[in-house]
């Protein structure tokens, strides 16, 4: 009997070390070597504060800052522990209300805007912690908050364009804006 169990309870300690010690913590230091800002988090301090993630996404309904995409995680926007996508078909009446509520809001912050509301800005992303919009999205926004802030727009519109991030190896993914590096860097200006 201990001949069968001797062999069985050896291995669950080896296989428990290696990997219930051995990797982590070897994925662990090789991620805090060649990638320590995403290792922990990605989060931007600012003047000693932390101010966020750039990899998730925060509410903003100030008209003196830049809108984020819709977020659909509960039981709070942006909540990453609950990380989905709405699963509402194209169809969906909710889907289809949530945006015009959406638009609604936009149009209401800024009654000028005659342009078509970004598809980005009126929905949610799959994950519902998306940090970016697209520029389109932030060109849309861009005559509100310069009006809201007192600046010109052509200021808003050259710091838009310094945080627009481009395709990654120029051909992966869209060009995009981080919404809380953008507002941080809006919220310098005045």
């Amino acid at each position: 009997m201990l001949k069968i169990i001797r062999p069985v309870i050896v291995s669950l300690f080896v296989f428990t070390v290696i990997t219930g010690i051995l990797y982590p913590l070897s994925v662990t230091g090789i991620a805090q070597l060649f990638f320590p800002v995403q290792a922990n988090g990605s989060v931007i301090v600012k003047n000693g504060k932390l101010a966020g993630s750039s990899l998730i996404g925060q509410t903003f309904d100030n008209p003196t800052y830049f809108w984020g995409r819709l977020s659909v995680t509960s039981p709070f926007p942006y909540n990453s522990a609950s990380s989905t996508g709405s699963n509402m078909a194209q169809t969906n009446p909710g889907l289809v209300k949530q945006a015009k509520e959406r638009i609604s809001a936009l149009r209401g912050a800024d009654p000028q805007a005659s342009a078509p509301v970004p598809a980005d800005l009126a929905t949610a992303s799959g994950s519902g912690l998306d940090p970016h919009i697209s520029p389109a999205a932030a060109e849309f926004q861009i005559s509100r908050v310069a009006k809201a802030r007192g600046l010109d727009e052509a200021e808003v519109r050259a710091v838009v364009a310094r945080y627009t991030e481009r395709r990654q190896l120029g051909i992966l993914g869209e060009p995009r804006v981080n919404v809380l590096k953008l507002n941080l860097a809006i919220h310098e200006l005045r």
